[in-house]
């Protein structure tokens, strides 16, 4: 069941319904302070992070362990009498656009135990004991839609369930819905609802960006209030109003039922006006329904997210008494997290690179109009008012201030959400990657560029702060040439007692198993997909994730979603008070799955797999879908009167022809045969007069 917000006291069913409440008057900071402070040594996590945490493992997870594992005796364990503790689990969903979002909510299907094909296949159950989902650009849109959406199957989230859910609706293009005509009547009733919900945030005082606009039209798409009839109105808020602090709020985060939610974002330094890549020492933030907070050494601090928005110098308000609240908005976070205009906007130039024509275009007549109307800071970033000013004097990048640039959580080359799971704090066992980015510039497959740059920044200056990164091959082409970007992989499956790392599933994107056409491996940058290639999209992931693969060959491992419940449980057998063995079965499973240093795979043993992308419907087939969506009452009225038309055409043609062979016969027998006298029945006429066609008359053998 879908749930919706109306918990602020704003219409939330206007788009202006985005703009802050500014003026709200600030708790009492002598006993609630807005900002957290802990030093790497001695990190802690937020006190209801930590209650959300214990609850739900002593709970639903508990009992989520033993219906996926069962009794254990299919694994080669006795876990009937194994109460624990079993390991900590995080699944963090890369970035990447339309892409990774719809790969990681495919991937979710296959590790749902909702899904009965799931649970069949063994695979169904790892979500339901996970205890943390960090999401990152587009791995954010898809944490953000589940959380709005109440948690549903991905499948009735992406697809609609015919009841409250109506889809993502990606065959209606993000930046122009109706089409490239960006003056048509709906491209306008679109343009017009998101630049009122901007201009509604800049009359509060609040600086604005493109960002901002990017932001609804994520909203559109992945929150909870639009359909396919009421796109192109103000009939609802279209997610404005909806915020991420309010997330505690709903009913599947109060039953304890779902990961504890993270959202990524990277940081610009102020005044950097920094286009390029950032470096492995720019703060990383993470955005939880409590707080926006960097556990990065450099900053180590928290805030209290319901009052994000709001300026903070030493943790006080710089407007005295006064404090913003319902800044936070959902698609703004989303956005944040998928800001990625720094690398590609040239404002001096009026371009937007790697955008199709149509959506830089569209971007960039909005961001003229928005110019035109409200006050804006930097345009190429998410512009957050900075709660950490006068903090960390001596290492944090922003300390002076008063707005942080936040941008896509990638930026810094890492595109898959590791930071938060790897906190020392949080003490996590095992992170399964669903991993959807595109490294390979040319077929958009992963290779391993952002575990490396991850691992690369953990050793370079997260050692006190956050758990070592497990063994990986060490570049990109290593990567290919091990075959573990392109199936199922364990990566630190044999640490040493001295290690510290937790165990990494690595579950990516990669060619069909069976040697068929790959759909899945499309641009960062593409924003529509017909409904014909979703589907297909889905299957394709879903059908890998289920399958694992038996090495050099093209068949599905019977045996996966088994070796999947290996891996998920090895921590708690090492962890175990007293010690268990590896199984023999999951020893198996570990030979083949495991990646090791001293014996790497080769990726010969992944056979007939296709790189090159197939499109599936390389006619136009999203477009004509828009077309026909669209403007089907008029084709079937159109049809109908062509169908008439046709009819009287037909019917006339056939009276013609029978009458010009009735004429050619005449003439033919009147040349072989002498006159004869006409008969009329009640008048004598023109033979070849419109009255004489109107009557009938003797056979023409009578009449010679």
């Amino acid at each position: 069941m879908t749930y919706s917000y109306h918990l602020n006291t704003r219409a939330v069913n206007s788009v202006t319904a985005y703009a802050p409440n500014t003026n709200v008057q600030c708790p009492d900071l002598s006993t609630s302070s807005l900002i957290r402070h802990f030093t790497p040594q001695n990190q802690t996590l937020h006190p209801a992070e930590n209650a959300y945490i214990t609850t739900r493992a002593n709970t639903t997870i508990l009992a989520a362990w033993k219906d996926w594992l069962g009794d254990g005796s299919s694994l080669g364990y006795n876990l009937t009498t194994y109460t624990g503790p079993f390991p900590k689990i995080g699944i963090a969903v890369p970035g990447g656009g339309l892409r990774a979002a719809q790969y990681g909510a495919s991937s979710l299907l296959a590790l749902d135990s909702r899904n009965e094909s799931s649970k069949a296949a063994g695979t169904g159950g790892l979500l339901q004991v996970t205890s943390y989902m960090s999401g990152l650009s587009g791995g954010s849109w898809l944490t953000g839609s589940l959380l709005f959406n109440n948690w549903p199957k991905t499948d009735d989230l992406v697809f609609g369930d015919g009841g409250d859910l109506n889809g993502w609706l990606l065959d209606l293009p993000f930046v122009t819905p109706d089409g490239e005509n960006l003056l048509s009547d709906k491209n306008q009733a679109f343009f017009g609802s998101i630049l009122w919900s901007v201009i509604a945030k800049a009359n509060q005082g609040i600086d604005t960006s493109l960002t901002d606009v990017w932001s609804r039209m994520i909203s559109y798409h992945f929150l909870n209030q639009t359909s396919r009839s009421n796109f192109f109105t103000n009939d609802s808020g279209h997610g404005a109003g909806q915020l991420w602090s309010q997330i505690p709020q709903i009913p599947a985060y109060q039953s304890h039922s779902i990961p504890f939610p993270i959202v990524v974002a990277d940081s610009r330094p102020v005044g950097s006006n920094s286009t390029t890549i950032l470096s492995l020492d720019s703060v990383v933030y993470e955005i939880t329904p409590l707080e926006i907070a960097s556990y990065d050494p450099f900053l180590s601090s928290g805030m209290n997210l319901t009052y994000a928005g709001t300026n903070l110098s030493n943790g006080k308000s710089s407007n005295g008494s006064s404090c913003t609240t319902g800044f936070d908005q959902a698609g703004f976070v989303m956005g944040s997290s998928a800001s990625l205009f720094n690398q590609i906007l040239d404002f001096g130039q009026n371009t937007l690179s790697q955008f199709s024509k149509s959506d830089s275009t569209g971007l960039l007549y909005l961001l003229s109009r928005q110019l035109a109307e409200v006050r804006t800071r930097a345009n190429d970033v998410a512009n957050w008012p900075n709660p950490f000013q006068a903090l960390a004097v001596e290492s944090f990048q922003d300390t002076n201030a008063s707005w942080l640039e936040l941008i896509d959580g990638a930026s810094n080359s890492e595109n898959i959400p590791f930071g938060p799971l790897f906190v020392n704090a949080r003490n996590l066992d095992v992170i399964v990657t669903l991993e959807g980015s595109a490294d390979d510039p040319v077929n958009n497959w992963p290779n391993g560029s952002s575990l490396i740059a991850s691992s690369l920044r953990q050793t370079m200056f997260l050692q006190k702060s956050h758990q070592k990164f497990p063994p990986i091959p060490a570049t990109p082409d290593d990567f290919i040439a091990t075959g573990v970007n392109a199936r199922p992989t364990f990566f630190g499956c044999d640490p040493l007692p001295s290690d510290n790392y937790p165990m990494i599933i690595y579950l990516p994107n990669a060619p069909p198993i069976n040697g068929d056409n790959p759909v899945t491996n499309t641009p960062t940058f593409q924003l529509s997909y017909s409904l014909y290639h979703m589907h297909l999209f889905f299957d394709q992931v879903y059908s890998n994730t289920v399958s694992g693969f038996t090495p050099n060959t093209n068949t599905p491992d019977q045996n996966w979603g088994k070796c999947l419940q290996c891996a998920a449980f090895d921590r708690a057998r090492q962890k175990a008070a007293v010690g268990i063995p590896r199984s023999a079965f999951c020893s198996q499973c570990f030979q083949q799955y495991c990646y090791n240093p001293q014996k790497p795979s080769i990726k010969s043993e992944l056979p007939n797999r296709k790189l090159v992308f197939v499109d599936p419907d390389p006619q136009g087939i999203s477009q004509l879908e828009l077309f026909f969506g669209e403007n089907k009452f008029k084709l079937i009225g159109g049809l109908v009167g062509l169908v008439i038309l046709v009819g009287v055409l037909s019917c006339g043609i056939f009276f013609f022809k029978k009458y010009y062979a009735k004429r050619k016969s005449l003439s033919y027998q009147r040349l072989q045969h002498p006159p004869s006298p006409l008969i009329f029945e009640e008048f004598p006429e023109n033979p070849y007069s419109e009255s004489f066609k109107m009557h009938k008359y003797p056979s023409q053998g009578t009449m010679l």
